[in-house]
């Protein structure tokens, strides 16, 4: 049996395998730029509640913009499968450096604990909590920076979604299915912190029952680290959620005071320049390294970088420097092929801030994303992966060499041009996610001279729209939002779906609209997910977004409105 693969993209390596599913490396035809491509495994696919589960992680990375957390570039689905394409993060995970290379220096482990701990503030900023930080799911890349990946299985803080997370990292609370809360992530965060400067957990407990009693009633083993921060180790880890750092964002205002003033104000550099020595100890591990042939163009050196982020998920522009190889094969294939010149600036005005969910036939599920991690916790996972606890169905893999996560412009789903758009006893290692190089930035490959006419294809006619749904509506900032918009119709045809934001401060009124009205077109499958951001100018109280269709739903427009944090209605 074949096995299903994105359309577009050209499978090289895999990275990473788990009960949950696979991690491979691939290139998009059409720019040449490395992904990491995040598949929901064949026996998971069926299940309906994994499937939702995995399309949940993918719009919550949709709606998650933020230079220390692997980004989001598509996510599609057919009968056949369900994939994440993700930002390609070349880096070597946290675990690969401490089974090789042992305990870090304190400096080196406080520089990796910061740069990770960024990328849950954002999370922790716009709502989210992880549940399964833990060394799998932290990549150092080669200039000694670190990204957190994996959001298999995080949800919004406080809900109620069970036991779920990696027993060797889990707080008391997450023990006993209390409610997310970012507090519960600072455990975590420093249970690896911890391991990092010592070699080894925190708690020791050879089977779920001791591990339990253990981060429940054990003293912290805070005398094992350095004097200079025992007592980040000693309020991380307190058994109270009321007395650990509020989020990660305290948390690093905390790290960074003790750091400084026991290592001085070049701590980070030194630290950074040690974790880059480490991991050019490793290039093998590296997803760039592994999936690249050496050729003589090695020498060629390109340096790249992310734009502005515009929130949502992310236009067609990987986020961190490329490496030398991954440049250097982007830059001979454009050389080489001598192909149609690729605009990458105009790539990222046309890729889509929305996530576009494929569905090709009748048998493509309804509703869904990926939870879990290689080794979290959570009941209805426990069967499907084997020698682990494991909440959702989470894709996640297990690669000594972080798997990257990088998008592509999604090949079945494009945005409208700007005219219409402004817009862890045992565990398995988590699915692993990375960074890679983005395209170039330097001059366009050359046009042949006379190229072939490409062929004008003949589009289907337009389908009927059986549905428009707003799936989620809510508040990321203080004048910023995110909707979540399901599309249901009867055929591939061409369709278009316009968002309008208005302001008010009456209940159930749209009140005044609040900038141009966006829209998105799309074709080649029946459903389609736009998750989409907006930032409100208006100062009414109430924030409202309604969604159209042409051709026009069954059920005419869908909107929907929230009150928003600033207002306090009595």
């Amino acid at each position: 049996m074949t096995t299903w693969a994105v359309p577009g993209y050209t499978e090289s390596l895999e990275l990473g395998s788990g009960a949950s599913g696979r991690v491979v490396l691939a290139v998009h035809e059409e720019t040449g730029v490395p992904v990491a491509v995040k598949y929901l495994s064949e026996s998971l696919r069926t299940r309906p509640g994994f499937v939702h589960d995995f399309r949940a992680e993918a719009r919550l990375l949709a709606g998650l913009d933020s230079p220390y957390v692997a980004g989001l570039y598509e996510y599609v689905e057919s009968p056949d499968g369900a994939a994440i394409v993700m930002e390609l993060v070349d880096g070597v995970s946290l675990r690969a450096l401490l089974k090789r290379r042992g305990p870090l220096e304190p400096e080196a482990a406080l520089t990796v604990l910061k740069g990770s701990l960024l990328g849950l503030a954002d999370a922790h900023r716009v709502g989210l909590v992880h549940r399964d930080y833990k060394p799998e799911n932290v990549l150092v890349v080669p200039d000694g920076t670190s990204t957190l990946v994996d959001f298999g299985i995080a949800v919004d803080a406080g809900t109620s979604a069970g036991v779920a997370g990696t027993p060797a990292y889990m707080s008391p609370e997450q023990w006993t299915g209390a409610p997310a809360s970012p507090a519960a992530d600072v455990y975590a965060a420093t249970a690896t912190f911890f391991e990092c400067l010592t070699g080894h957990k925190p708690y020791p407990g050879d089977n779920l029952a001791e591990l339990a009693l253990q981060h429940v009633d054990a003293p912290v083993p805070a005398e094992e680290v350095p004097a200079a921060v025992r007592e980040l180790v000693r309020r991380g880890l307190n058994k109270d959620p009321a007395r650990r750092p509020a989020g990660a964002e305290a948390f690093v205002a905390e790290l960074e005071a003790a750091a400084g003033s026991a290592y001085g104000p070049d701590w980070e550099g030194r630290g950074r320049a040690r974790l880059a020595a480490l991991v050019a100890l490793l290039p093998l591990l590296l997803p760039s390294h592994r999936g690249t042939p050496r050729t003589t163009t090695d020498t060629a050196r390109t340096v790249l970088h992310r734009e502005p982020g515009t929130g949502g998920a992310r236009a067609w522009l990987p986020g961190r420097a490329g490496l030398l190889v991954s440049a250097a094969a982007v830059l001979l294939g454009a050389l080489l092929t001598q192909g149609l010149s690729h605009d990458p600036g105009a790539a990222a005005q046309g890729a889509a801030q929305a996530l576009a969910t494929t569905g090709t036939g009748p048998g493509a599920q309804p509703e869904g994303s990926p939870g879990p991690t290689d080794s979290p916790l959570s009941p209805s996972a426990s069967a499907a992966a084997s020698g682990s606890v494991t909440p959702g169905p989470g894709a996640s893999a297990t690669a000594s060499a972080a798997t990257g996560t990088t998008a592509s412009a999604s090949p079945t789903a494009a945005t409208e041009p700007d005219a219409a758009t402004p817009s862890d006893p045992p565990t398995t290692p988590a699915a692993p996610t990375s960074t890679a190089p983005a395209p170039p930035t330097g001059p366009t490959a050359p046009t042949p001279s006379s190229p072939m006419p490409a062929p004008t294809p003949t589009d289907p006619a337009a389908p009927a729209v059986k549905d428009v749904t707003v799936s989620g509506f809510r508040q990321t900032g203080p004048t910023t939002a995110t909707a979540t918009v399901v599309i249901t119709t009867d055929g591939t045809g061409p369709v278009a779906i316009t968002l309008t934001w208005s302001t008010g401060d009456t209940a159930g009124q749209p009140g005044t609209g609040d900038g141009a009205p966006r829209t998105f077109k799309r074709s080649g499958a029946t459903q389609y997910t736009l998750t989409v951001d907006h930032t409100f100018g208006g100062n009414g109280c109430y924030w409202t977004v309604q969604a159209t269709t042409s051709p026009a739903a069954a059920g005419g427009s869908v909107s929907q409105q929230l009150l928003t944090r600033r207002c306090d209605l009595r």
